[in-house]
């Protein structure tokens, strides 16, 4: 039977027999690992519940998988760190390790790690699958911790469905989301941001380094330990109660899931966790990522697909969190990681240059999450444009709900970067923010946390640059400002109002964050002056970053007042490249831009379904920064023309000015 996914886009089909083999591939895996369905997934990704460090009624049981171990002690503060036949583990079937110790062995708080030995060597280890892990402060060296509040806190809300009609991501750092210069924490988050987050109409947040790592300034992307929330932001109690609270308010939670690699430490990580480098990761050519400077998992390996199935579900089960966004799946799907690929047609999708082991994994990954939490959201940060990705799996796809659509922001920098605004083509602009697979939902966005690293820019900083810091002062705006503010909120609503799945902005970009991010490093002299979000900067009503955050609650506003706003035609109504005049309708509502720097229109003509239109969102409007230079009170009704009687349609004529957009919803039916 053909796959739909086939059917869907007649292009695939020269690639059928690869489609189809990969599709076998994933049902023969799943079918193995759930001993030909006698089980499931879920119940093969159960793993965190056994490995690790448990508490049971009668003692605590650690267990590991480390077949290369010759020997293996339990140290830490309990026994002076030093080797206790008391504390050794004894060896078990398949590779696992296991050690039963009294209750008062240990004790809430203390610190241990693994001592391994193997033919040739030995070395301090962190447990892999440890779920709190904490670093000295002085040492700067990480340890594992024993992790038994005498009141751990319980969840409020148990069965959360997020709201996806459509999501609205906002794309965040626990660390840097304070104002101070300093490392923010879980609390902190939860009272000082969460509240914006819900005021400026966000319904998800995604949360970016989670996932233990040892060095700060990895932006949380080289993972050293998969299970522990990352204690720089405080305890995991804690993290549970942001994300609890999080869901009161109706805001769901996903977070920057890291799968694709991890960091090469030894000591804290699991580069050589038992004398075996390839324990967890690919031998040979494959077994770094040259560009870095990390591992890369072995996805044949039955015990490395239990263990990141495993951390999927612990993250959902244990904490709750609504999903995810897997970072790097380019880097997965290719013996090349996509470095120095075109990707220019569908042959380079299927040229047997693909590690099926990777794609198989990324399914069962989606199978299991949907397994464990059918509202759960899965999005796949994927820059070549593999077919399928975003399709069902059994439609012959992988089974994400979304992919990050990563041509928009790229387009929108070059743009920016390279064209003069009388080139700015709507035509072009459109195709940009509409082309995507039919069959597959993404998420839209101007720009993500990439973008404002150090080395590149946000989108305000192009087109302002140093203007910001002298003449951000209202009434002090010069030409430059004035028109980064008018571009900032139409590449905003152009791209928003333009989805098929979601929209996602990172964290103070909505109001323009000056500046990049830089976190804390040697070449900086430790500094955090750039590891942080000054939110005092738009709420200070004297100075301009206000007009931008206002308009990004605004758009929201009018995005979430058509219902299942993503499913609605986006249906081109007008464009003329020389006037560089774009207009669309999505359900009731009218999108007109004019991209023109110099050039007013009077009495511009649309073509509309006939009516009366009111306008709802007008980027000049002055409580955004712009001239006023439309009475936005008056209704506008359609003009009869004979031609076009049968259509039901009537033109629609506006005063268009010069570098605006406006929004205009139909009111009344003739």
């Amino acid at each position: 039977m053909e796959l739909n996914l086939i059917k869907n886009d007649p292009w695939l089909e020269p690639y059928a027999d690869a489609i189809n083999g990969r599709h076998r591939y994933f049902l023969e895996k799943e079918k193995q690992l759930t001993k030909k369905g006698k089980s499931t997934l879920s119940d093969f990704a159960d793993g965190y519940l056994y490995f690790g460090l448990h508490k049971t009624d009668k003692n605590w049981v650690l267990r590991e998988w480390a077949p290369n171990a010759t020997e293996i002690y339990v140290i830490g503060d309990f026994n002076g760190w030093q080797e206790d036949p008391k504390f050794a583990m004894k060896p078990k079937k398949d590779g696992n390790w296991e050690i039963k110790l009294p209750l008062d062995a240990m004790r809430h708080n203390e610190l241990y790690k693994l001592k391994v030995k193997w033919n040739g060597g030995e070395g301090e280890r962190i447990p892999a699958w440890a779920t709190r892990v904490v670093q000295d402060d002085y040492t700067k060296i990480f340890s594992a911790q024993v992790w038994d509040p005498a009141e751990p806190y319980q969840m409020k809300v148990t069965n959360f469905k997020p709201d996806t009609n459509p999501l609205l991501i906002y794309e965040c750092h626990i660390g840097m989301s304070q104002k101070e210069e300093k490392v923010g924490t879980y609390r902190e988050f939860k009272d000082n941001v969460l509240p914006r987050v819900a005021k400026d109409g966000y319904n998800c947040i995604q949360i970016m380094a989670i996932q233990e790592h040892p060095y700060y300034g990895s932006f949380g992307y080289h993972v050293s330990s998969f299970f522990a929330p990352s204690s720089r932001f405080g305890t995991p109690d804690e993290l549970k109660e942001l994300i609890d609270t999080a869901h009161q308010m109706g805001i769901a939670v996903i977070m920057d899931i890291v799968h694709s690699h991890a960091v090469k430490n030894e000591q804290e990580g699991l580069g050589n966790f038992a004398g075996d480098p390839n324990q967890y990761f690919y031998p040979g050519d494959r077994h770094e990522h040259p560009a870095w400077d990390s591992l890369c998992f072995d996805y044949g390996k039955d015990n490395v697909i239990h263990f990141l199935l495993s951390n999927c579900k612990y993250w959902l089960e244990e904490f709750k969190f609504d999903g995810f966004r897997f970072d790097g799946v380019t880097s997965m799907l290719y013996y090349s990681h996509g470095l120095g690929e075109a990707f220019m047609n569908y042959g380079d999708y299927f040229n047997g240059h693909q590690d099926g082991n990777a794609i198989c994994y990324l399914t069962l990954a989606n199978r299991l999450i949907h397994q464990v939490n059918p509202h759960a959201i899965t999005i796949a940060e994927e820059v070549s444009g593999m077919p399928g990705l975003a399709a069902p799996i059994d439609d012959g796809g992988y089974g994400f709900d979304y992919r990050m659509a990563m041509n928009i922001p790229d387009y929108w920098i070059k743009t920016i970067k390279e064209k003069i605004d009388e080139d700015w083509k709507p035509s072009s602009l459109f195709w940009e923010v509409t082309n995507r697979r039919a069959d597959e939902k993404t998420i839209s966005y101007a720009e993500s946390h990439d973008q404002a690293l150090v080395g590149d820019k946000t989108i305000i900083f192009r087109l302002i640059d140093a203007d910001m810091y002298w003449h951000f002062q209202k009434g002090d705006e010069n030409y430059t400002v004035n028109r980064g503010i008018a571009l900032h909120k139409m590449i905003r609503l152009l791209t928003a109002s333009t989805i098929n799945g979601g929209y996602l902005n990172f964290m103070g970009n909505e109001f323009g964050h000056p500046e990049w991010i830089d976190f804390p490093r040697e070449g900086n002299g430790w500094s955090y002056k750039y590891a942080r979000r000054q939110w005092d900067l738009v709420d200070n009503k004297n100075l301009c970053y206000h007009y931008l955050g206002d308009f990004d609650q605004a758009m929201l506003q009018v995005i979430k007042s058509v219902k299942r706003f993503q499913k609605t035609k986006v249906q081109e109504i007008w464009h003329n490249d020389g006037d560089q005049i774009l207009a669309y309708k999505r359900d009731e509502l009218i999108f007109v831009f004019n991209f023109n720097p110099v050039r007013s229109f009077t009495d511009y003509g649309f073509l509309v379904p006939r009516g009366s239109y009111q306008v709802i969102l007008n980027t000049d409007d002055k409580a955004y920064g712009g001239n006023g230079l439309n009475d936005d009170s008056v209704i506008h009704f359609t003009m009869f023309d004979p031609v076009y009687k049968k259509d039901r349609k009537e033109w629609l004529r506006l005063y268009v000015p010069a570098r605006t957009a406006m929004v205009l919803r139909r009111i009344e039916k003739k």
